[in-house]
C-alpha cells in the first residue's frame, strides 16, 4: 500500500501567476478566487474517491499566499501597533476562508498598501491544504475515520500538518519561513483552519456567528441574563443589535422567538449577540477550570477579536470584602500551570488602560456610585488563577501563604489563563469578577448562600461586561489594540 502511495501521479489544478495589487478589496478578490478553486478541487475528487474505489491519483491544492517586499525603512506613524513591518524584506502568510476573514483582511492589506507604499502579490503558497479542511466548507460532509475505506485517505491527500499548525509566531519562536521570507501574519492558514474546526465543535455555533468583543463566564446564570438582555436589545429597534444566536446555531431575530435546548449541549455553549460588522458581543460559557479557559481562548484567538473579559465568580480573600462585591483585576498571580510552556511564568501580564477604564466607567454607571463610594463595592487589585478547585484544603505553607504574598484579593481558576492567552495573542484582555464566596474566613460556596447572591447581584453584573464592551467598541482600534502587546520582532497583521 504504501509503495503504491509512492508512486501516485500527483494532480493539482492549475496553477496560477503572481499578481500584484494596490487595491485592498480587489487582492482579497483575487485570495477568494484562488481559495475557492482549491477547496472546490479537493471537494469535488473528494467526493468522486468516496463512489469510485481505490484512486489512480494523489490529489493536492494549496493555500493561496499573500506577501509584501520593501526595500526601504518607512517612516510609520510611531502610535500605531500594527499595520507596517519593522525592517525592510519579504513578508507572506497563508490565507484561508478570506470569506470569513474578508473585513479583516482588506483593512491589514490597506494599512501596509498606505504604509509602505508598496503593492501586496497574491499567488497560491507552497502550502497544501488539507482535504480535512477543504471538506469542513461543505455542509452535511465529513472525512471518514482511518479505516473506514479500503485505502489509507492520506496516501491521497494532504493531512493536516504540525510544521504549519502551530504556535510558533506567537509565541515568539517562529524564525524565517522556508522561502526566507519572514511571518506576516500571527497564524498560518492550517492553524487557523484546525482552530475553525474546533471552535465549532466545542461551541456548536459556527465562526461566522462570533462577535468581535467577546465574554467568557463560568456560570450558566450570565447566559440565562444574557439571554434575557438579547431579548430587550432585539425588541429596541434602536439598539443596533440585529439577531441572537445559539448552540445549534438557532437564529433569533425577535423577542418571542424560541431557543430550542439541544439534545446534548457543547462542552462550551456560546451565545451571540450580532450586530454589524461582527461589533456584537458572543458570551462563551467556559464552565470551571483553566483548561476550559485555554482551550476556548486558544481557538477564538484566530478569529483576531478586539476585546476579551472574564466576566464570572471568584472566591473573596479579604475579610473586609462582603459577597457580591466586585474585583477589577490589575494583576495576575499564574497558579493555573496550563500556560506555562508557551508563556513563561516570568512574563508579566499588564494591565491595559482602556480596557481597566470601560470596566470601571460600567460599574459606576450600573452601580450608580462613583469615586470613593465606589470602593465600598469593587476592590482593585491581584488576583490569583489556581488549578486546584479545593485549594482551601490546603495548609497555609501551600496556595494560601503564596496568596498572602502576593497581595492577591481574590481567587479563581480562569482569569490568568484568559488574561495570559489575550496577551500572548495580541488580544486586548481584562477582569472583573464577583465574590461569590470567602472561604478563608468561614463563608463557603453553598447552596443556600449561592440562591440569594445569584438573584441579586448576576443581572448587574453581567450588565457591567456588556456596558464595557459597548465602551471599547467605540473606540478607534488603533486605540483598543494596545502597544502593550506587541513585541519588537512583530507581525504586521494585528
Amino acid at each position: 500500500m504504501e509503495a503504491e502511495a509512492r508512486v501516485l501521479p500527483v494532480v493539482t489544478p492549475e496553477l496560477t501567476t503572481r499578481e500584484q495589487f494596490t487595491d485592498p478589496v480587489a487582492a482579497v478578490d483575487r485570495l477568494t478566487e484562488l481559495y475557492d478553486r482549491s477547496t472546490d478541487f479537493l471537494i469535488t475528487h473528494f467526493l468522486e474517491t468516496l463512489d469510485g474505489g481505490r484512486p489512480k491519483n494523489r490529489y493536492r491544492a494549496f493555500y493561496p499566499e499573500l506577501r509584501l517586499t520593501t526595500a526601504r525603512h518607512s517612516v510609520t506613524d510611531s502610535r500605531l501597533a500594527f499595520g507596517h513591518v519593522a525592517i525592510p524584506g519579504s513578508y507572506s502568510t497563508s490565507i484561508t476562508r478570506p470569506d470569513l476573514f474578508r473585513d479583516y483582511l482588506i483593512e491589514q492589506i490597506g494599512h501596509l498598501i498606505k504604509n509602505h507604499n508598496v503593492p501586496v502579490t497574491v499567488e497560491y503558497s507552497d502550502t497544501p491544504m488539507p482535504v480535512h479542511f477543504a471538506v469542513a466548507m461543505r455542509s452535511g460532509l465529513a472525512v471518514p475515520q482511518e479505516g473506514v475505506l479500503d485505502y489509507s485517505l492520506r496516501d491521497v491527500f494532504d493531512v493536516p500538518d504540525l510544521a504549519t499548525m502551530n504556535d510558533d509566531i506567537v509565541n515568539g519562536t517562529a524564525g524565517s519561513n522556508p522561502d526566507g521570507s519572514r511571518p506576516l501574519a500571527p497564524f498560518t492558514a492550517q492553524r487557523i483552519d484546525y482552530s475553525l474546526a474546533r471552535m465549532s465543535h466545542y461551541t456548536a455555533t459556527l465562526p461566522e456567528h462570533f462577535q468581535n468583543f467577546v465574554m467568557f463566564t463560568n456560570y450558566q446564570f450570565y447566559v440565562d441574563e444574557f439571554e434575557a438582555f438579547a431579548r430587550q436589545a432585539l425588541a429596541d429597534p434602536n439598539s443596533g443589535y440585529t439577531e441572537f444566536v445559539g448552540p445549534g446555531n438557532q437564529i433569533l431575530r425577535g423577542p418571542d422567538d424560541v431557543l430550542t435546548p439541544l439534545a446534548k449541549m457543547p462542552q462550551m455553549p456560546t451565545y451571540h449577540l450580532k450586530r454589524g460588522d461582527h461589533d456584537g458581543i458572543t458570551l462563551v460559557n467556559i464552565g470551571v477550570g483553566p483548561s476550559n479557559a485555554k482551550t476556548a481562548t486558544d481557538h477564538i484567538a484566530v478569529l483576531r477579536p478586539h476585546a476579551w473579559l472574564m466576566v464570572g465568580h471568584c472566591a473573596g480573600l479579604r475579610n473586609s470584602q462582603q459577597l457580591g462585591d466586585f474585583v477589577l483585576a490589575h494583576a495576575y498571580l499564574r497558579e493555573d500551570h496550563v500556560l506555562d510552556d508557551d508563556l513563561p511564568i516570568w512574563v508579566p501580564i499588564p494591565p491595559l488602560a482602556e480596557v481597566q477604564v470601560a470596566l470601571q466607567e460600567a460599574v459606576a454607571e450600573v452601580t450608580q456610585l462613583e469615586g470613593y463610594e465606589l470602593k465600598r463595592i469593587m476592590r482593585t487589585g491581584t488576583v490569583a488563577t489556581i488549578d486546584n478547585r479545593n485549594w482551601e484544603l490546603r495548609d497555609n505553607s501551600g496556595p494560601v501563604q503564596r496568596l498572602s504574598q502576593s497581595r492577591a484579593v481574590a481567587l479563581d481558576m480562569e482569569s490568568a489563563t484568559i488574561a495570559a492567552n489575550g496577551f500572548r495573542f495580541r488580544v486586548p484582555y481584562g477582569t472583573l469578577l464577583c465574590v461569590s464566596d470567602k472561604p478563608l474566613h468561614g463563608e463557603l460556596k453553598l447552596p443556600g448562600m449561592a440562591t440569594e447572591f445569584y438573584r441579586t447581584q448576576v443581572a448587574n453584573h453581567l450588565m457591567i461586561g456588556i456596558r464595557a464592551m459597548e465602551k471599547l467598541r467605540q473606540m478607534p482600534l488603533d486605540r483598543i489594540h494596545s502597544r502593550k502587546l506587541r513585541s519588537f520582532n512583530e507581525t504586521a497583521f494585528l
